[in-house]
Parts: C-alpha cells; structure tokens; sequence
C-alpha cells in the first residue's frame, strides 16, 4: 500500500491552478467536487457553521467523525459559512468572482433566494461554470420535489430491474444515483472548461439525478419503444445475452461470463461438454438465449463440484472471463488492488493509518493524488477569508454574529 503525504503547499495535477467552490451537502455535489480535488482543483468547501456536512456523521465514525468524511473530503479546505445571512452570501460572491467552478446541490430557487442563482453570479463573473445537481433539474413539474439518489434510482427504471423476479426490488447496496450524477457533472465541467477555453465565456450544467442514472439505462428505452418490451428482473442473469450468470459452488458463487461467441466455445470445452460447443444452434447469441436454462443448468452441473477458487482457476486456464463475487475484506487483502494504487493509507489526526481508496481514472503524467487529509470543520475559514480581502477584525466580527466560524 502507499501512504501519500499527508499535505503539500502547492496542488498538483492536471487541474491545479483551477479553483472550486463547494456548496453542496452529502454526497452528489461533494463527490464532484471530490474528484476535481482528486487531481489538483483547489476546493473550497462551504459548510454550516456547528454542525458542518452532515456526512461527517454519517454511518461508522471514529473519534466522532465519520471514516467516509476522510474520502470524501480530502484535499479540500472547509470554511464554515452560515448561508442563510447576507453577510455570508456575500463572502460567496467574493469567492465567486474569481472562482473557475461553483457546484451547488441544493432543491431548486434556493441559490436564487440567496441571491445567489446563474444570473447574479455570471454577472459578476461571466467565465464561472456553474454545476446545479437536483433530484429532477432545474426546469420540469417535478423540479420541486425533494429528491434522493435511491428515489432517481427508481424513477430511472434501474430500481425496477434490481432482484429476483418476483420478488421486492432491491437498493443496488451503495448511493449508485449520488455518484452516477456526480460523475456526469464532472464530465460536464470538464466539457464546460474546454468551450471556456475557446470562447471565454462560462454556462450552467443542469444535472438530474434520475437523468443521470437513466443516462445508464442501455437498451431498456429503445426495446419498449420498437417492441413493447418491459424489461424486468433477471436476478443475477445478465437478460438476453447468454450464458452469463452466478453459479452457486460449494464454498459460494463464481460469477461465470461465457456469452462471445468463441468464449462460449471454451467454456464448454471447459465443463466437459463439448457437445454443446459444437452445436451449430449455439453458435449465436440469439441461439443461446433460446436455451439459456438448459445453459445454466449445464454450467452449473459443473460448477457445484468445484470450490470457487478452484472454479476460477479452470476458467482462467480455458481464458474464460469469471470472478468470485468479492467482499470488501477480498478487496482489502487483494494483490491486484493493491498493485494498482488502489488501497491508499492516510494518517490520521491521532495518528493511526486508515485505508482509503486509491485515484480514478489512471493518468500516466499527472495521476491524482493525496495531498492533504479531509479538514475539520471551520479549518480554513480565516484563511480563505484573508485571501478574499476581509480584515482581521472583519472576520472576528462575523463570528460574534454567528455569519462564519
């Protein structure tokens, strides 16, 4: 595992010099911005004051702060702002002036009752990109409603098709709907800087939670509207193409991918049953989707006998792509993610090293990196102000009245 410096002056990467203002919560806009902080962004995270990101409570804490915060959060610098006073609005439009990016996930009309929607903070500063994250967008009947990620998830269709059929829906197991936004509004900043770099000017990134999960939705529009087609749940079958499955082996399951054409040939060279590699029916997709359960049942004749381990390694002989459905304890003790910088340590304020995860995409001369750990509420708060001209009596003032800490 490598352990990264816990701090470094001056950001490195491809976006450093590019300077972010947080004002999100959670985990959309957050993630967004974590990324862009993930390779060098200067990110200036806009918290409340007493309370902060509510994320920093969220699921297992240690020492009272959540471990996610410690990923979510690193590389950015927190300021504790309470939004809700003009004064506060107002250090927002000075960090907006010369800001490259502000990322909001509020419900819609909230920045604009802060005076600070599209129109007053272009004004100020027309090269400013601006990425809006909403459960619906910005624009719609729907734009008012409350919206979280598990609600996209099953407004997108993605719920509908996730479990056993027959049988309740399931919650894909992580915040899918979060982060699938969270991604395309980065794509959508990227995107964004280049026009800016061509024309001067920046917009507004409009992304819908629900839009961003149904972005991801493959076939499943086109099908019904050229055949009426209802896709449903195929539990761990992968639906119409074929054989692709989860076979139960003695010691668990071997997730088994044999639906290419010269794959599916070794595959069956593989389980002893070569009859069914030359049969010309199963030549095709089409024709092994025909006789999927007979597929199933063959494989998983074979599959029964066998541990995983010694499943996988079949497989892997017969280069047939399969793999055990991992944990997150096979992820934490396994060489390939650790060979690949995946199993990050930082230390920690008390010291003691916590396991984080590595940088995403791999950029072979300017990777992401860890430069310094996720802040403590209020941690830059002065700081940040000093930079946008404010006086050290000004900010004392500003938080006697509760406007910052």
């Amino acid at each position: 595992m490598n352990t990264p410096t816990p701090t470094t002056p001056t950001p490195t990467g491809p976006l450093a010099g590019l300077k972010v203002v947080e004002l999100g919560q959670l985990i959309a806009g957050p993630f967004a911005a974590k990324t862009l902080a993930d390779f060098g962004a200067e990110v200036i995270k806009i918290e409340p004051p007493g309370t902060g990101d509510p994320l920093r409570k969220w699921r297992l804490l240690k020492d009272g702060t959540s471990v996610w915060w410690q990923v979510q959060s690193r590389n950015k610098r927190s300021v504790a702002l309470d939004l809700r006073q003009s004064e506060a609005q107002d250090i927002v439009r000075k960090l907006a002036q010369d800001a490259d990016v502000l990322i909001e996930n509020f419900r819609p009309g909230a920045m604009e009752e802060w005076g600070l929607g599209p129109d007053a903070l272009l004004a100020l500063n027309p090269r400013l990109i601006l990425l809006r994250i909403s459960g619906y967008g910005q624009t719609g009947p729907y734009r008012d409603r409350p919206g979280f990620g598990v609600v996209a998830e099953a407004m997108s269709g993605l719920r509908y098709l996730t479990g056993e059929p027959g049988r309740v829906s399931v919650r894909v197991g992580v915040s899918i709907g979060d982060t699938l936004a969270a991604l395309h509004g980065v794509i959508g900043i990227l995107m964004a800087l280049h026009h800016r770099n061509q024309h001067g000017v920046g917009q507004v990134i409009d992304v819908a939670l629900y839009e961003a999960v149904f972005n991801c939705m493959e076939s499943l529009l086109p099908e019904y509207s050229a055949f009426g087609a209802v896709r449903g749940p195929a539990g761990s079958a992968l639906p119409g193409i074929a054989p692709t499955n989860a076979y139960p082996c003695q010691d668990g399951y071997a997730l088994i991918a044999g639906n290419g054409d010269s794959i599916f040939k070794r595959l069956m060279q593989c389980i002893g049953r070569p009859d069914l590699a030359q049969d010309a029916d199963l030549a095709h997709n089409t024709g092994r989707v025909a006789r999927v359960i007979e597929l199933d049942e063959a494989i998983g004749q074979w599959a029964r006998r066998l541990t995983v381990a010694e499943a996988q390694a079949a497989l892997e002989r017969a280069e047939v792509p399969s793999g055990k459905i991992y944990t997150i304890a096979d992820i934490a003790n396994d060489p390939h993610y650790a060979a690949r910088g995946m199993l990050q340590q930082v230390r920690m304020e008390d010291g003691t090293l916590l396991t984080v995860p590595g940088f995403v995409p791999k950029l072979s001369t300017t990777p992401g990196s860890h430069q310094r750990n996720a802040p403590t509420l209020g941690q830059d708060t002065d700081a940040v102000l000093r930079e946008v001209g404010l006086t050290e009596e000004q900010i004392s003032a500003l938080r006697q009245r509760g406007v910052v800490a």
